[in-house]
């Protein structure tokens, strides 16, 4: 087992400690695991970087790798879903349809991967990945962030604004995730559609 194999699977084991840490309650737990969720992120990137520049990509590598991924982004998903208040079916439809997008092109490649065909990741599914990522680093600990923030007023500056900023700016970014999600998926299975031939 290599390098980028085993930093894969410290972001699988890094999963239940994020799950843990957000719904185990004591003072300011979804941020502690939006950090845990940061670090295990991190790893996503850092395990292709080192897969591709030192020539150590396997196919336990390529079968772990998009499973943790996805594994971590539907946890952090459902925490988001489950943790939003007013807008919470809005979440969750996003939710949903970026959900089932994985599902899809998942069922994509392994197709593709029956052949032997390898179909890498597009820029535009990369794009989604990035939105995604950033809507979930803002939206997880946002609870938190309302509950430090002091409920007072300086100079006319409502300290909540700055709450209710990170808070809209999280959904914004999800939404857009959701429209890159649809736009990624129809233009991955559109430039790939020859797998399906036969």
């Amino acid at each position: 087992m290599n390098l980028p194999t085993k930093i894969t699977i410290v972001r699988i084991l890094l999963i239940p400690v994020f799950v843990v840490l957000f719904f185990v309650n004591f003072q300011y737990h979804c941020i502690v695991a939006t950090v845990i969720f940061m670090l295990a992120s991190a790893t996503d990137f850092l395990d292709g970087y080192i897969a591709r520049k030192k020539n150590l990509v396997t196919d336990l590598g390529k079968f772990l790798d998009p499973i943790a991924d996805k594994m971590l982004v539907s946890c952090a998903l459902f925490a988001v879903v489950l943790y939003n208040g007013a807008f919470q079916i809005g979440v969750a439809i996003c939710a949903m349809i970026i959900m089932c997008r994985e599902l899809v092109v998942s069922g994509f490649r392994i197709i593709a991967s029956a052949k032997n065909v390898i179909l890498p990741a597009d820029k535009l599914g990369k794009i989604k990945t990035v939105l995604q990522m950033c809507a979930l680093i803002l939206l997880l600990p946002i609870t938190d962030i309302y509950a430090c923030l002091p409920v007072i007023e300086e100079e006319s500056f409502n300290y909540m604004l700055i709450g209710d900023g990170i808070y809209y700016a999280g959904l914004i970014l999800l939404a857009l995730a959701t429209v890159m999600a649809i736009i990624s998926g129809f233009n991955y299975i559109n430039k790939n559609r020859n797998v399906l031939k036969g």
